[in-house]
């Protein structure tokens, strides 16, 4: 026992945690006889591994914001026959983030964009990828708020560095000159790494909304031209999810 006490905190002084919690039970099998040498090694290694990928995914779907779990496995995609099931079921391969692609969910209000784009931030998560949720809104608050005490360098760089970056409500009203530059500054500086934009405007419309023509040209060349563009088209969940209509797939 005091040679097991002894290899607990051996391990634990190393930070191996996994092995830490099974160890008991691995012993145990080895005891009986379930486990060879090597068998037991390769057991506690496993669980270690498998510790630090729970961990990593709890990290990573802590920093990235969602404001629900939300997954495709859960998207209701008969309540809505237009959309695109297979287009969307493509994207949770993740291969537009390999290849360095962005995404576009566009379509009328409640049918379900935000919960797809949730949904396949979640995958990236699980895969690996680091991703970070916000409303546009709430994204240019934050850069606005940069350039009043001079930490416009710093917050740029958060919203640049995720893997995937996932823009919910983009281009529902008007730019101002300084939110357009900011863009600007933002898309610049995640050239070649992917973002998941949901809107309520199809991207054609979205030059309109920029005091600049030149500067609209200069972003959403960035970002049309290498997105995959997904119409969203029914009826709204939302009245679904009233009390006492039962719970579908949110939005």
């Amino acid at each position: 026992m005091a040679t097991g006490h002894q290899l607990e905190e051996a391990l634990g002084s190393l930070k191996l945690f996994g092995m830490v919690e099974t160890l008991e039970v691995r012993l145990a099998q080895a005891k009986a006889g379930e486990l060879g040498h090597i068998e037991l090694l390769q057991a506690l290694c496993q669980d270690e591994a498998a510790r630090r990928d729970a961990t990593g995914l709890a990290r990573r779907l802590k920093t990235a914001h969602f404001e629900a779990t939300c997954t495709l496995e859960e998207f209701d995609f008969a309540f809505n026959p237009k959309v695109p099931a297979a287009r969307i079921r493509d994207l949770g391969t993740l291969r537009f983030i390999e290849d360095g692609e962005s995404v576009i969910l566009h379509g009328p209000v409640g049918v379900g964009k935000s919960h797809v784009a949730q949904a396949i931030g979640h995958l990236a998560c699980r895969r690996g990828y680091s991703v970070l949720f916000t409303k546009t809104s709430r994204l240019l608050s934050d850069l606005a708020g940069g350039h009043a005490d001079r930490s416009f360098d710093a917050r740029l760089a958060r919203w640049a560095r995720p893997s995937v970056l996932v823009l919910d409500d983009f281009a529902m009203r008007e730019f101002t000159l300084a939110q357009a530059d900011d863009l600007y500054e933002l898309v610049t500086e995640r050239q070649g790494k992917p973002s998941i934009f949901t809107a309520n405007r199809a991207a054609t419309d979205w030059y309109s909304l920029f005091p600049n023509p030149v500067v609209a040209e200069s972003i959403l060349d960035r970002i049309v031209n290498v997105a995959h563009h997904i119409h969203m088209e029914g009826r709204s969940y939302r009245p679904t999810k009233r009390p006492g209509q039962g719970h579908r797939a949110k939005s």
